[in-house]
């Protein structure tokens, strides 16, 4: 049984893939400096990680429990992530009277009880926890699991939206021109209206993810901490534009958080350390298919846990792919491709058994260190690109939505570390991209940059560096703050 003085956190991501991800890396570095830890997935969520990883994934330790709260959303794919704007306008009018009902039987101090709450890390998508920390007068950390420009997105949306400027007042807005606005964001250069996260794009005034996120966004006033997956030296000007707005002491950014962990002292529990961060089951033969291949020789692509894109974008990719001579490994989600037949084309198979290798889920963040992959054909999205400036590994980028327009615009024309694809993703435009990351002397130029981004990820991360400095002040300064 745990002293009742023990510091106990309460994590709740928002239930998709990446959140999720990002939040039990937080709560295995928070487990490790002394907490104990409740970790609340939806129902839903739940029950995919048991279909993915067995029937005791998540047995977790007594001081590393995991509880359920329910969604409220009708039953849907069990393989698949749910409706994300359905999620969002649960997450705004019905997760608040769950969570509020689970942290008053944590508080219960009949029979066995854990320690009293003593924290809350809210996601920046459900501000509702925020309200609930602030009821029972503990500290909050709103932690957004996006990079700090994309989150300086987010917080602009209230003014674009008593600007006008969003909800677009009708469809052609998408194509004549209006997203080439340049609009004044504090940190960020030269940022268009294309470049911002994309919910602003909608024509619907009550669009529920937009709402989401605003209402999120200025939640972060009412939290004791503002927490982003970021290191200081990838986003200086973003991060002191931050400080200026919420106060030094309120902003922290720790990241990336796998370097940190890396460095924690294993638990010497096999059901702690054994937790998958996956809400897939994890394919492992392309490790050994990786083993085979020379150096820098294979280009990774995956475009994520969410998205869908149709069988002709399917088909182009392929092609491009293919007629690169580039040897490749391609994760295709079982709910990837959206059409009639939802497949790869049998061509596409019968060629790519040549030079390419198809998973269904893979390790990533194995595929990304591993010596034979020299570049990566992503989303965008951030969870992907962390890890992949980590592995120091260069990108072609496909944005698709959410945050990861601004992730593209960062990496190609900041970072130095990305070639964008344009939307429409011709096959020719594809094999073009691919040969130049792979063999072109731009290819090698991107890869180098990557490289350095990788040091001074490690140097953030390290002893008296700045995202360790981070975890120290966030632990002392907010979550054991009395």
């Amino acid at each position: 049984m745990d002293p009742p003085d023990r510091p106990h956190a309460v994590c709740i991501p928002y239930p998709a893939q990446s959140h999720v991800k990002a939040f039990l890396k937080l709560a295995k570095l928070l487990h490790s400096r002394g907490f104990h830890i409740t970790f609340v997935n939806t129902d839903f969520n739940h029950n995919r990680f048991l279909r993915s990883r067995g029937p005791h994934a998540l047995d977790g330790l007594p001081d590393f429990r995991f509880a359920t709260i329910a969604d409220s959303l009708p039953p849907s794919d069990p393989s698949s992530t749910q409706n994300i704007p359905a999620l969002s306008d649960s997450m705004r009018r019905l997760m608040l009277a769950p969570f509020r009902k689970l942290v008053t039987k944590l508080n219960n101090r009949s029979g066995n009880p854990p320690p009293p709450v003593s924290c809350i890390v809210a996601d920046g998508m459900t501000p509702f926890a925020v309200e609930v920390a602030r009821e029972i007068g503990v500290p909050s950390v709103s932690f957004w699991t996006w990079p700090a420009c994309a989150f300086m997105g987010f917080a602009e949306y209230r003014r674009l939206y008593d600007q006008g400027i969003t909800p677009l007042k009708d469809k052609s807005y998408l194509t004549n021109g209006y997203l080439d606005t340049v609009t004044e964001i504090p940190g960020m250069k030269n940022m268009r209206l294309k470049d911002l996260p994309d919910f602003i794009r909608t024509t619907d005034p009550d669009e529920p993810v937009f709402h989401n996120l605003m209402e999120g966004a200025e939640m972060v006033a009412q939290a004791s901490a503002l927490l982003i997956h970021t290191f200081d030296a990838l986003e200086p000007e973003v991060l002191a534009a931050l400080n200026s707005t919420y106060g030094p002491n309120r902003v922290h950014f720790i990241g990336p958080m796998q370097l940190l962990l890396d460095q924690t002292e294993p638990t010497r529990h096999p059901n702690l350390d054994a937790i998958s961060y996956s809400l897939w089951a994890e394919e492992i033969d392309c490790l050994r298919w990786l083993d085979s291949k020379p150096s820098n020789s294979v280009i990774y692509v995956n475009f994520g846990s969410i998205i869908t894109i149709t069988e002709n974008h399917v088909l182009e990719f392929a092609m491009g792919l293919i007629n690169s001579d580039v040897s490749f490994l391609w994760v295709i989600r079982p709910d990837l491709v959206t059409g009639p037949s939802g497949a790869l084309p049998p061509e596409f198979r019968d060629k790519a058994e040549k030079t390419g290798f198809i998973s269904g889920w893979c390790p990533q963040e194995e595929v990304l260190n591993h010596p034979a992959v020299g570049g990566f054909l992503t989303h965008c999205g951030w969870a992907s690109m962390i890890e992949t400036l980590t592995a120091g590994v260069p990108m072609l980028c496909w944005p698709v939505f959410a945050d990861q327009p601004t992730n593209c615009k960062f990496a190609c024309n900041e970072w130095g570390v990305g070639m964008e694809i344009e939307q429409d993703a011709k096959r020719e435009a594809v094999e073009k991209l691919v040969r130049e990351l792979m063999k072109g002397e731009k290819g090698e130029n991107l890869r180098k940059k990557a490289q350095d981004w990788a040091g001074l990820a490690r140097e953030a991360t390290g002893p008296g560096g700045s995202s360790t400095v981070g975890l120290d002040r966030l632990v002392n300064e907010v979550l054991l703050r009395k």
